[in-house]
């Protein structure tokens, strides 16, 4: 029998939306106000989800703990207060859009999950605008 279980946390961080091999006009017409040269902030929150088998003697799919401080220690982190562009070096040459920072977050917490069980990542950049990315 599988079963998700699923940890919520959040993060604040500024970051700019665009490419350094287009023009400005360019990085504008697509990226519109996401573009700032001086950088714009969002409250991210995230949900981080666990799926696998109930383990007979813990009753567990994952330590909800254990779940917790990865996300603290793998995320929070090295994302919260900081910006994107200029203080996480994954960010150096990939444009941080909800996408890449959902599958960049996914890649840090992977190998800390048991590799029979599937991970989720589910980050939301606004309360109505969120990516899902499953691996």
């Amino acid at each position: 029998m599988k079963v998700k279980v699923s940890r919520k946390a959040n993060f604040n961080a500024a970051h700019r939306l665009y490419r350094k091999d287009w023009s400005f006009e360019k990085n504008e017409a697509v990226f519109g106000k996401c573009n700032n040269p001086r950088y714009h902030g969002h409250n991210y929150d995230l949900i981080v989800s666990v799926e696998g088998e109930i383990d007979p003697e813990t009753g567990y799919v994952m330590d909800m703990k254990v779940l917790k401080d990865l996300i603290k220690d793998q995320v929070e982190e090295r994302f919260d207060h900081k910006n994107l562009n200029e203080d996480v070096p994954d960010f150096q040459n990939l444009n941080p859009t909800a996408e890449n920072i959902a599958v960049v977050i996914w890649n840090y917490l992977r190998p800390h999950i048991d590799s029979a069980n599937k991970l989720e990542v589910v980050l939301y950049e606004t309360p109505r605008n969120f990516v899902t990315y499953n691996g």
